[in-house]
Formats: C-alpha cells, structure tokens, sequence
C-alpha cells in the first residue's frame, strides 16, 4: 500500500479538477454503477502504465476502456459488427462489457498486447460526465491492489491504493456491487468471458443464446478472468453445506446469503435477508471487506442460488477461494 492519501473529492463538485488529472496523465479512482475504477487516458500510455505500477497489476492483464456515450464508440473504432452495436443500443449505459477490435489510437498497454479490446458505457452520471469532461476515452480497471477485494465504496480505494492515486471522486457506495459481464460478440454466437452484473438470462433474451466461457489458463483474452483473483487478504473457504461454528477457541467468520449460520462465530455479514440477489451482489464486496477487517484466522462463505446474478456472485467467491494468495 502507498503511504499517504490521495485528495478525495465529492462526485458532484470534483469533476472539472478530475478531468484536469486525466487530461495532464494523472489517475483518478471514481464510482460506477458496478464497482470504483482507477481511471487514465487511455490514449496515454505512460499513464496507462501508472495503472499497472499503482495496482501492481501484471502487465498480461488487459485494461477495459470507458466511454461518455455509445456514439463514441463507433468514433473510435470505426463500423462494428451488428451483434456488437446491438448488444451496445440494448445494454448502454450499463454492466456490459464488450469486445472489440483495438483501434490505432489506443496504445497496446492498454490491451496487454492484444489485438481486441474491452470497452463499455458506465451507467453512473457521475463517471459518464468525468469522461465527457476529460474529452479522452479512460481505461480504467477497479480501484484496488490487483486480485484484491474491490472497491464499491471511496474509502476502500483510499485504505488499498493511498496515494499512488491522484484523485478520488467519492460517489458514495456503488449501486451493482460486482463487476461488468464481459462478451465477445464478434462471431457467430455471443461468447461471455466475464460472467458479471448483467445476467447471462438477459443476454439470451436480446441475443439468443450465449456461450459461457469464463476463467483463464493462460494470457486473459478479457480483465477479470484469473482463476485465482477478488480475494481478501483473510484465507476464504468456500463450503457447499451447514459449517458448524469454529471449536477450540477459532476465530473465523462467516459470510451469508440469506440466514445466519448457527453456532458462535466470531463475525458475521449476512448479504440479503430478503434472498434478494441482486441486494446480495450490491453487498459482496462490502460485506467482505467488513469480515476481511475484523481480525478472524478465516472466512467462510456459502454460494448463492446459482441463477441470474448470483452465477457472478458465485463465480467471485470461486476466485477468491482459490489457492492463490494476494500479495500483502
């Protein structure tokens, strides 16, 4: 972690100097409808590389560039495929991610060498106008140490980057809670290489079905897709039944969906009273960064229903509970 702190702005108010830092090849951290994003120009690539040393992200792992609005896109790439300016008409602004052709303009840090880039339209106001205002296209993954928890509150970004960020806008806490789905739609059948906060269910609905592809072996062909990845600096284990609390004296915690575990443990978050997913996805995030802060030797964690958004929600705790750990 950076020692010292970056200037926080409100949202509301910041924008204008926020724009400034993007446009002088600065890093701003700001909030999307999914979670924060540590942004730059993305037509700049020593500030993109400030992205990768500010996250200590290895540099095979692609970035997702943001626009202001779905016109740019075309501006900036040229003609799409008419399944990509589909899926764009239907889901912009929003939690989709698509795959394109990477255009000229656009440095190959930002794409990890990559011929193809990801690109979407946040629905947040507040992100949509830093874009507009900074008059550049922001590559921007979220806002945290890379296979860290990620940020859908200010503070998160603040206590994990300090000040290798220049500028925080703080949006209050974000509204998905989990990241963008990820979709090549270039060929002859949508391919989801992220599963994420748009359901694989309305996808099939606008474009027929889908492949669902996510994870990665070797380079990512799309951001997010580690196996190993979102994980709390707590050790996670994910379990499929009841846990029975913690004996001899161990001090774990416990992360619900919907009723909390019987026994003693030593913290517990539940995600949705209600069994609501998409409250539950809004939580992930927030509910592990509480657990991760509360000292236990161990989290763990019970999978939600395995349908709509609760697929994402699922496939983040698989991640975190993989053998590998973050860096400290």
């Amino acid at each position: 972690m950076s020692t010292g702190a970056p200037r926080v702005l409100p949202a509301d108010s910041g924008i204008a100097e926020a724009a400034s830092v993007l446009r002088t090849g600065g890093l701003v951290a700001f909030p999307t409808e999914t979670v924060y994003g540590l942004g730059a120009n993305a037509l700049d690539a020593r500030a993109a590389a400030r992205i990768f040393e500010a996250k200590a992200r290895p540099s095979f792992d692609p970035l997702i560039t943001h626009l202001a609005d779905t016109a740019e896109l075309e501006k900036l790439v040229g003609p799409l495929p008419p399944a990509v300016a589909a899926l764009a008409e239907r889901f912009w602004p929003g939690p989709l991610t698509l795959i394109v052709d990477r255009p000229a303009a656009v440095p190959p840090i930002v794409t990890s060498g990559l011929d193809t880039m990801a690109v979407r339209v946040p629905d947040h106001e507040h992100a949509r106008a830093l874009i507009a205002a900074a008059g550049v296209p922001v590559a921007a993954p979220s806002a945290n140490r890379f296979g860290q928890l990620s940020p859908t509150r200010a503070e998160h970004v603040v206590r994990g980057l300090g000040a290798a960020v220049d500028v925080v806008l703080d949006g209050g806490p974000t509204r998905c809670g989990i990241e963008s789905t990820i979709v090549d739609a270039r060929g002859e059948r949508p391919v989801v290489l992220r599963l994420g906060a748009l359901p694989v269910e309305a996808l099939e609905e606008a474009a027929g079905p889908v492949t669902v592809r996510p994870g990665s072996s070797g380079q990512p062909v799309a951001p997010g897709t580690l196996a190993a990845h979102y994980a709390p600096r707590t050790l996670l284990r994910l379990v499929s039944g009841a846990e029975p609390a913690a004996a001899g004296g161990g001090r774990r915690g416990f992360l619900a969906f919907r009723d909390r575990p019987a026994g003693t443990w030593a913290a517990v978050e539940v995600l949705s009273p209600a069994g609501d997913l998409t409250e539950a996805a809004a939580r992930l995030f927030e509910a592990l960064h509480e657990l991760d802060g509360t000292g236990v030797d161990e989290i763990v964690v019970e999978p939600v229903p395995e349908v709509g958004v609760g697929r994402a929600i699922n496939d983040r705790l698989r991640r975190a509970a993989a053998t590998w750990r973050p860096a400290t």
